[in-house]
Order: C-alpha cells, then sequence, then structure tokens
C-alpha cells in the first residue's frame, strides 16, 4: 500500500486514504467523501467544485484488497441457505439477514476460526435462535482499510467449506397431534389447562393441530391414541403429563409400546428434567412434564424448534443444554431475550 498524489481527472478507482471536508457557507462543514471511498467517474467534478485538482490516494498492491471488496468477497462464502447480504457494503461493514422465518444455525466451530484470522470479523446471534423474515442474524466486516488478500482466502475459504457459516433452516413439520394425559382430565374433574397451552405453541410456529384430544392414565388408551394420530398424517406428537415417576403416570410406557426409538428420558433444564424426546418411524414423539403447563418458558421450547426444523435430538444433544438450562423465572419473562438455552 502506497500514498501518493495523482490528478483529480485521473483518480477514478483509487481509494481515499482520509476524510475529504466540504465547506457551503452557511450551510455545510463536513465530510462528504470519507476515508475509505472508492473514487467513482461521477465523483471527480464534485471534487472539482470543492477546489480539488490533485488528491492524495491509496494504491494497493496486488495481495490486498480494499475493505469494502474484502466484506463482500467474505459475505458471499459466509451466507448459507435462507441468508441474505448487503450487495453494497458500507466502510467494510456488511449485514446478514433472514429471508424468512425459522431457526438460525451457526457453525460456531468455523466461526471462531474465522474471528481468529485478524482483519476480519463477524459477530452473530446465538445458535439455535428463532428468528423472522429480515431480522438482522449477522454482521461482519474488514476491520483495517486494507487487508491483505491472504487474509480474506482464509476466511473465504473456512466459511465456503462449510457451505456457509450462517443459515436459517425453514420449519419442515407443519401437521402435529396433542395428546392430554390424566384420569382426573379425561373424567372432567379438573378443566385441562395442558392442552391449550400446547395448541398455542403449535401454533405460532404454523404448526396445524391436526388431533386434540384428552386420554385416562391407560397405557393402552395412549397407545391406541397414538396409533390413531399416526394415522391421520401427524409429523408430530405431543404427549402431556404422565412423564413422572408416580405409579399412575403411565405415558412414557405407552410412548415405548407405540414402537418408540432414539428414547431420551430426562434433561439438565429447570424447568423440564422430566422432558422425553423419542421417534416412532419418522415422526418425532415429545413427552411433556407438567412444568410447561405452569412456567411460561421450559426445556421445550428449546427442543420444539429445532424439532420443527427437521433436526433429530440425541442424548448427546439433550446433555449440552445444561450449559445455560436454568431458568431463573424472572417475574417479567424476557426470552428468548435472556440467558436462558443460550449455551
Amino acid at each position: 500500500m502506497a500514498l501518493k498524489t495523482v490528478p483529480v481527472t485521473e483518480a477514478a478507482g483509487m481509494v481515499l486514504p482520509h476524510d475529504m471536508t466540504e465547506i457551503i457557507p452557511g450551510e455545510k462543514k463536513g465530510p462528504t467523501f470519507k476515508k475509505g471511498h472508492v473514487i467513482k467517474d461521477s465523483d471527480i467534478p464534485h471534487l472539482q467544485r470543492m477546489g480539488k485538482n490533485h488528491i492524495y490516494v491509496l494504491e494497493l498492491s496486488g495481495d490486498e484488497l480494499h475493505e469494502d471488496e474484502a466484506a463482500l468477497a467474505m459475505a458471499q462464502a459466509i451466507a448459507g441457505p435462507g441468508i441474505e447480504y448487503d450487495s453494497q457494503p458500507s466502510e467494510g461493514k456488511v449485514g446478514f439477514r433472514a429471508e424468512a422465518e425459522g431457526l438460525l444455525r451457526v457453525d460456531r466451530r468455523r466461526l471462531l476460526a474465522l474471528n481468529l484470522l485478524g482483519e476480519v470479523m463477524l459477530t452473530t446471534w446465538h445458535d439455535n435462535t428463532v428468528v423472522k423474515k429480515g431480522d438482522l442474524v449477522a454482521a461482519g466486516r474488514a476491520i483495517p482499510l486494507v487487508v491483505p488478500r491472504q487474509v480474506v482466502d482464509e476466511a473465504v475459504s473456512i466459511a465456503s467449506n462449510a457451505g456457509g457459516l450462517i443459515r436459517v433452516l425453514p420449519w419442515k413439520i407443519r401437521r402435529g397431534a396433542v395428546l392430554v394425559t390424566g384420569q382426573e382430565v379425561f373424567e372432567g374433574r379438573i378443566k385441562d389447562a395442558f392442552g391449550p397451552i400446547m395448541k398455542e405453541k403449535l401454533k405460532d410456529y404454523g404448526v396445524d393441530v391436526l388431533s386434540y384430544s384428552l386420554v385416562p392414565d391407560d397405557a393402552g388408551m395412549i397407545l391406541e391414541e397414538i396409533k390413531k394420530v399416526l394415522g391421520m398424517g401427524t409429523e408430530l406428537i405431543l404427549c402431556t403429563g404422565g412423564m413422572s415417576v408416580d405409579p399412575d403416570d403411565v405415558t412414557r410406557k405407552a410412548i415405548e409400546k407405540a414402537g418408540a426409538t432414539d428414547i431420551v428420558y430426562g434433561s439438565p433444564v429447570l424447568p423440564g428434567a422430566m422432558f422425553l424426546v423419542s421417534r416412532i418411524g419418522d415422526v418425532p414423539v415429545l413427552g411433556i412434564p407438567a412444568c410447561a403447563m405452569y412456567f411460561r418458558t421450559t426445556v421445550l421450547d428449546l427442543v420444539l424448534p429445532r424439532v420443527l426444523a427437521g433436526e433429530r435430538i440425541d442424548r448427546g444433544k439433550i446433555a449440552a443444554l445444561g450449559h445455560g438450562g436454568l431458568c431463573l423465572n424472572c417475574k417479567r419473562c424476557s426470552y428468548p431475550l435472556c440467558p436462558f438455552g443460550k449455551g
């Protein structure tokens, strides 16, 4: 990189090394062209009106990139499916936004590798965050005005080898069923408060509830209801209640008898220690403990979006929720804008 003086008429395509101030008496005094600006042909008459016949410019060598060029090259590699980015960087910065509602996934290992390079950076929302269309989910930039091409090439390689560092997964599950278990609810001794909460959670993600049923604490009847909703074409089953060790709590046994596999019972999350994850064929079956009826936010809110996005949840993924899995049950819940589930 070298600093040199050139006639303004020959400056197109060159980079300004400093702000250029324009003074219009009684109207303006401030930078019209900022440091790092790449001069265009259309800028030359304006510079001449400012009295600039010769200007200082930066001359880049072949192994250097201007901040905007570097930022754009990285953005193209960083953005995975479901992500759009600013096509015109500003001062070396690029914003990344969700193209549609879904689940943000961040390749944290490669994100760290990119940020260890120095001279370039990327910052994101937390992995597994539910996002809406247009949400700003990440921002990156070239830190100095001029960046070594080698650094940019390494950043591009890190991101492109992963098919992008950030992506938004669309919701894949669109049809669900809610089975509320409990003798007292089935017999009408108390009003069901569980089902409406589960239905509302599914509705928030655009899931149609094909079936909402009340079933007694009878493993055989729960089994038959599971078979029934599977026959209806449900893509997800939420079984509520009956998840503890009491003798009347038989929901887990019924799920097992229905042919569930990949069963994970218990989670290191509070509220939600007695949560269950399983599958019958390709249909996820979640066992929801009673805490989800009383607390606004539980383990279900951490796992459900991932299931709806098509992720298979195993014991390792459940175990990982222990870091950040303690909900503080704040009087005014601000989830997801809080530490819960942000391990």
